[in-house]
């Protein structure tokens, strides 16, 4: 692949945005390559938990404006299959079947910063910037402030959407958009550490379960989200992981996940 990189270590499969000399800006290209690993680590027995970084200063600057500027001679056809397209990543990260976790050491903007809050974990050095800045150029923050909304909810979403101004880890991390502020230095340990306990300690297919189900029940009522719960609750009592779990700990077995 052209513009990503891809390893596995003790189970933890790390998908590295490597176009540092375009800031790790998304286009096409670079998009589908992303939308492949994902699935294709999404299907690897041995990948348990999902660690998304990049190489260079810059987490991720968002689109590549280059790009945008040369599809805006295009049909309004042409351009909704390239929105498409972004769609497409988003909303798989957001459903993946793994967790996973965004190790963000610099400043992510934009979609960028779409791609951080979209993960289930994100940790961020103190010295990365957050911010969708898509305003302040003519353009619009469309598909990240479906995800955006849900995660920090409309007042806080309306503050950061309109205003297009940039904010500190820190600030990001108080109002939920990201989960932890490490210390560049112990950044990568950090995650690995996280990454590591979730693969010991907990069940793969519980996580998967409980992630997809944390998406759906946001699109039902109350009594609809109930039975849906109601289901789940039934369905995950004969899984493997299940018995497993409840057999280990009734017989005061250490359990092992990994």
């Amino acid at each position: 692949m052209k513009y990503i990189e891809t390893t596995v270590k003790d189970k933890i499969g790390y998908i590295i945005l490597n176009r540092p000399e375009k800031r790790n800006a998304l286009n096409y290209k670079m998009v589908s390559e992303l939308k492949s690993t994902f699935k294709n680590f999404e299907d690897d027995a041995l990948v348990k938990v999902i660690v998304l970084k990049s190489k260079g200063k810059v987490f991720c600057a968002g689109a590549d404006l280059e790009s945008l500027q040369q599809l805006q001679n295009n049909t309004y056809e042409e351009n909704l299959e390239d929105s498409l397209h972004l769609k497409a990543l988003y909303q798989l990260i957001y459903s993946l079947k793994k967790v996973v976790i965004a190790q963000v050491h610099g400043h992510a903007i934009a979609g960028g910063c779409g791609l951080a809050s979209i993960c289930d974990f994100s940790f961020a050095a103190p010295e990365a910037k957050f911010g969708y800045t898509e305003v302040k150029i003519g353009f619009i923050p469309a598909l990240v402030k479906v995800f955006l909304i849900r995660k920090i909810g409309e007042a806080k979403a309306r503050e950061i959407l309109l205003t297009g101004d940039l904010f500190s880890a820190d600030v990001a991390a108080a109002m939920g958009l990201i989960n932890y502020v490490v210390p560049a230095a112990t950044l990568e340990q950090k995650v690995i550490n996280f990454a590591t306990h979730l693969i010991q300690n907990n069940s793969g297919e519980s996580m998967s379960f409980t992630k997809n189900m944390i998406a759906e029940v946001q699109n039902l009522s109350l009594e609809e989200g109930l039975q849906y719960a109601a289901e789940m609750n039934a369905s995950a009592r004969s899984g493997n992981d299940c018995k497993k779990g409840i057999a280990a700990f009734l017989n005061k077995e250490a359990i092992q996940w990994n």
